[in-house]
C-alpha cells in the first residue's frame, strides 16, 4: 500500500480545487439566495465537480489514445498549465482559466450556477482535470496500479466532501476569515501547486527524452 502516493494525490487534488479559496466566489454568486436555493446550488457544485473528475479519471487514457497524446507530452503541457494557475493563485487572484470575468458577471443571472460557473470551471476546471489524469498515469506505472487508482478516487471524494462542508458554512466562514484570510490560504495552495507543476514538467521531460532518444 503506497500511502505516500495516496497523500500526495489527495493534496494535489485539494490544492487545485482550492475549496477554501473558492468560498468568496460562492458567497458572492449566491448573494441574495434563500437557504434552500443555496443548498441546491451547493449540491450541484459537488455533484458536477466530482462527476467530471471521476469521468476523466476513468476515461482519460481513452482520450489520450483517441487523439494520439502521449503521457510525457500531457505531463509537460499539464505542468505548464498548472504552473500558470499556481502563479495566479500565489498573487491571491482568481485564475482566468478557471472562471472568466464574463462568467462571473453572468453567474447571478443563471439558475444553474451550481453547474456553471461554480461546478465547471471553478471547482472542476482544466487544472483539476489535468491533475487527476496525470495522477492516473502515475498510478498505472506503479507496482499496484489498481490500488493507487482507488486512492485517486478517494482523494476526489474526500475533496468534494470537504468542499460540501465548507460551502454549507460558507457565509459564517467568510465572515470570520474575511477576504484576506481566504486569499492567504489561496497563496499557500498556489505555492504547493507550483512545486507539483514543476515536478510534472520534469517528469514528463525525462520520460520524453527516454522515449524518443532511448536514454
Amino acid at each position: 500500500m503506497d500511502l505516500a502516493f495516496a497523500v500526495t494525490a489527495f493534496a494535489s487534488i485539494f490544492a487545485i480545487m482550492n475549496p477554501v479559496g473558492n468560498i468568496p466566489v460562492f458567497v458572492a454568486v449566491t448573494e441574495g439566495y434563500t437557504p434552500e436555493q443555496k443548498r441546491k446550488v451547493r449540491n450541484k457544485v459537488c455533484i458536477v465537480a466530482g462527476g467530471v473528475l471521476v469521468v476523466f479519471a476513468l476515461f482519460g487514457n481513452y482520450i489520450f489514445d483517441l487523439y494520439g497524446i502521449t503521457i510525457p507530452a500531457f505531463k509537460i503541457a499539464g505542468g505548464a498549465l498548472l504552473f500558470s494557475i499556481a502563479f495566479t493563485m500565489t498573487k491571491g487572484q482568481l485564475t482566468k482559466s478557471k472562471m472568466t470575468d464574463e462568467e462571473a458577471q453572468e453567474a447571478t443571472e443563471k439558475e444553474e450556477v451550481g453547474v456553471v460557473p461554480l461546478g465547471i470551471p471553478l471547482f472542476a476546471g482544466p487544472g483539476a482535470i489535468t491533475t487527476v489524469m496525470i495522477y492516473v498515469s502515475y498510478a498505472m506505472d506503479t507496482s499496484e496500479p489498481a490500488l493507487n487508482s482507488v486512492f485517486i478516487f478517494i482523494g476526489i471524494i474526500l475533496t468534494v466532501a470537504i468542499s460540501f462542508v465548507l460551502l454549507k458554512y460558507a457565509d459564517p466562514l467568510f465572515s470570520r476569515m474575511g477576504k484576506s484570510g481566504t486569499m492567504a490560504f489561496t497563496r499557500i495552495m498556489g505555492l504547493l501547486l507550483a512545486a507539483m507543476a514543476v515536478e510534472f514538467v520534469l517528469s514528463g521531460t525525462f520520460e520524453a527524452v527516454s522515449q524518443y532518444w532511448g536514454l
